[in-house]
């Protein structure tokens, strides 16, 4: 089959990013052709097999992404017209699935729609912006969700047939790349978040708890984003002992194993990568038990608490780094767990016509 995948790609870093290059990699390994119609970048260019043309954008608040969705539905019909495609896979509700939905009615072509997070209503008051995702979702002949917390989301809008062809499709982890090391515990433990640096992935409430909490540890904070300087400057104003910055890293699998525990207490996190990527390393897990944290993080891998919550916070982290037995099981444990999304599965079938086509 030929396949055109719309979203961010390599060489951006994020979870988004990972997916899409793992699905993309996953189907040239098994004989397919894939297109990507990228976000503009400097370094653009042909990996893995795969064809990468990158859209243009206009760096203007409000118009990013309508100036992405423009330019991509041009580069996609021109790939139509030379190509004879087969499928198309939008990833994001308002920019991928956009393209991909209108595109593939106009030219009769199955269409694809991944929701991820943060591309559904519950993340928006806009009322536009919540009319286009409605209509994207009932335009789309299947749609994709990365979590059962989004998916069930998803099913509860008031859309025609949205159960018959709403599917899950999990985020995997690559288990050769992020490898588990044995702990450090030297001087004093090492714990890390890696996430886009926003607000609603909640680092203000990790820098109060490390404040707090009876256990001295040294906190690494991977990523970048806008809320970095607010954060850098918190940590200065407040005397907080202890924590870097590293910016973003394309090397986090070096990082990772090298380090004590994972937390990342963000707030509706639709299914959190970074969490199966650490469980992978061997590391215990902390995330917030409303969010897709809660599908991955288990009792024997780690622990969930309140959102918002410093004393549930700082609670789990001194349980995990004072409690030996308890550390060792989720260590023990954590790989195993990882293991259980270690394959990217192929969520379409080969068919032409899109009522033959079933997940």
């Amino acid at each position: 089959m030929k396949i055109v995948i719309i979203g961010k790609f390599p060489p951006y870093l994020g979870g988004l990013e990972t997916h899409t290059h793992m699905l993309a990699k996953k189907l040239v390994s098994e004989g397919h052709e894939v297109f990507v119609i990228n976000y503009p970048h400097s370094d653009i260019k042909d990996i893995d097999g795969v064809h990468v043309i990158g859209a243009k954008m206009i760096n203007i608040p409000y118009f990013r992404e309508l100036s992405f969705v423009i330019s991509a539905i041009k580069i996609l019909e021109d790939l139509v017209k030379k190509e004879n495609i087969d499928i198309i896979h939008g990833h994001m509700v308002f920019s991928g699935g956009l393209v991909a939905t209108e595109v593939g009615r106009k030219y009769n072509i199955p269409t694809y729609v991944t929701v991820h997070g943060g591309d559904t209503p519950r993340f928006t008051n806009n009322p536009l912006v919540i009319k286009i995702i409605k209509k994207v979702l009932n335009n789309a002949d299947n749609i994709l969700t990365v979590s059962k917390d989004i998916m069930n989301e998803i099913l509860s809008l008031n859309i025609k047939n949205i159960k018959e062809k709403t599917y899950l499709h999990w985020n995997a982890v690559d288990i050769n790349r992020f490898k588990q090391s044995t702990p450090t515990f030297k001087n004093k433990p090492i714990v890390i978040s890696v996430s886009r640096l926003d607000k609603r992935k909640n680092l203000d409430l990790l820098l109060d708890a490390k404040k707090q909490t009876k256990t001295d540890f040294d906190l690494i904070i991977v990523g970048d984003g806008k809320e970095r300087n607010n954060l850098e400057n918190k940590v200065q104003k407040e005397n907080i002992d202890g924590v870097t910055f590293t910016g973003l890293r394309s090397d986090v699998e070096n990082i990772l194993p090298h380090t004590d525990l994972f937390v990342l207490p963000s707030i509706n996190e639709a299914f959190g990568i970074v969490y199966i990527e650490a469980l992978a390393c061997g590391l215990p897990v902390i995330g917030c038990d409303d969010s897709g944290a809660k599908e991955i993080i288990n009792k024997d891998v780690g622990l969930l608490i309140k959102p918002n919550d410093i004393t549930s916070l700082t609670h789990a982290i001194d349980k995990i780094l004072t409690d030996k037995k308890l550390y060792n099981k989720f260590r023990s444990n954590a790989r195993k767990q990882a293991m259980k999304f270690c394959e990217m599965k192929i969520p379409y079938k080969e068919r032409k016509l899109k009522k033959d086509i079933p997940l």
